[in-house]
């Protein structure tokens, strides 16, 4: 039996917003949508999802856990990390409440849709495609492709070109696989990294923030078992890099 699709963004949940407006909402997080079992935010770029040794507390992580004890550090309202977003990629970040619905949402996780927007050094001589590769890590933590598959993980990366300008392309970003850093490598490793990228990308190129944004996740409620989609708006930078 197919199941019902709910379109959730942030204009069909102005009710769940309204709910929450006396709460306080964690500086750098717009909350999209929150029931008993899942909190959907809307990070910004530059925010951690979770600690570092040099940083524990600004994260969306720890700006969460304070929120749902509401303040009481004996509260046993927990969040669980269901996947995560580099910190200069701004976007949507989902959250499970249990650690029963955490285990449900990663087992799943392949089979949700996740779409990004991108902007991209160059001009891309195909406007639509795929990109495949076999990804590792080496011990400075960089991510690249091996053709070897034992040494890899298989990873695959669609787009289709947006809009362009004269030195940056607009993209739609579909991600198959959730790799480390999947889409920055992808598209560095083609002769076109992602604006702003200061690790795998050019860093001559003055652009304010690294251009890749999380916009849309269409996932199954660990709960319902509805099939719910979650939309968050494309930042105004990226339109005007490609002006």
């Amino acid at each position: 039996m197919q199941l019902k699709q709910k379109n959730i963004s942030m204009e069909d949940n102005k009710q769940n917003v309204k709910k929450e407006k006396n709460r306080h909402n964690p500086k750098g997080l717009t909350i999209i949508y929150e029931d008993r079992d899942i909190i959907v935010v809307d990070k910004i770029n530059g925010l951690l999802t979770i600690g570092s040794d040099r940083e524990r507390e600004k994260t969306a992580y720890f700006l969460l856990s304070d929120y749902v004890k509401k303040g009481n550090q004996k509260s046993r309202n927990r969040i669980f990390i269901v996947h995560r977003l580099d910190r200069e990629t701004s976007g949507l970040l989902v959250f499970a409440k249990s650690e029963k619905v955490k285990f449900f949402l990663q087992e799943q996780w392949q089979n949700f849709t996740k779409k990004y927007v991108a902007v991209v050094e160059g001009i891309l001589p195909d406007k639509e495609g795929e990109i495949s590769s076999y990804l590792t890590e080496n011990s400075i933590h960089r991510v690249y492709s091996v053709s070897n598959p034992t040494m890899g993980k298989f990873s695959k990366t669609g787009y289709k070109v947006i809009k362009e300008s004269r030195g940056f392309s607009l993209l739609d970003v579909d991600l198959f696989t959730g790799r480390k850093n999947q889409i920055r490598v992808h598209f560095s490793e083609k002769g076109f990294p992602v604006a702003g990228d200061k690790v795998y990308g050019n860093k001559k190129i003055a652009v304010k923030r690294l251009a890749l944004h999380s916009k849309t996740i269409t996932l199954v409620h660990p709960f319902t078992k509805k099939t719910m989609t979650f939309d968050s708006e494309t930042p105004q930078y990226f339109n005007q890099l490609v002006k």
